[in-house]
């Protein structure tokens, strides 16, 4: 398989992204920010975390990581979130730039400020 980030930023994410020739996708539903216990931190950036730690699990459950990641989506609960989201975002992906698209909007729990949902290929 052969991955192309096009015109990516500095803000670890790619206007686009190409895929040729993968043999799987991943489908990663909505991840929300709850620990293996149920627990929802109360601040955004102690939800950010456990969150992507949850997008980690599905796409390790799989056989992939990180580097699979080809779109990603996340769901703020408000635009207050935006530059902390963007910030840890940057620092999880390390480099990588996936496609992706941030979305304010009303959230399935109140607890949750966010969930990120994705798409992996490999």
């Amino acid at each position: 398989m052969r991955t192309r980030a096009i015109d990516p930023t500095t803000t670890s994410y790619a206007q686009a992204f190409e895929v040729e020739g993968p043999s799987r996708w991943l489908f990663v539903s909505g991840q929300v920010p709850a620990h293996g216990d149920g627990g929802v931190p109360q601040t955004f950036g102690d939800q950010c975390r456990p969150a992507w730690a949850n997008v980690e699990r599905q796409l390790s459950a799989a056989g992939m990581g990180l580097d699979n990641l080809v779109k990603v989506t996340i769901f703020l609960s408000d635009r207050l979130y935006r530059d902390e989201n963007m910030r840890i975002r940057h620092e999880v992906l390390a480099g990588r730039t996936p496609a992706l698209t941030v979305i304010i909007t009303g959230i399935y729990d109140e607890a949750w400020l966010l969930e990120i949902e994705a798409v992996a290929a490999a």
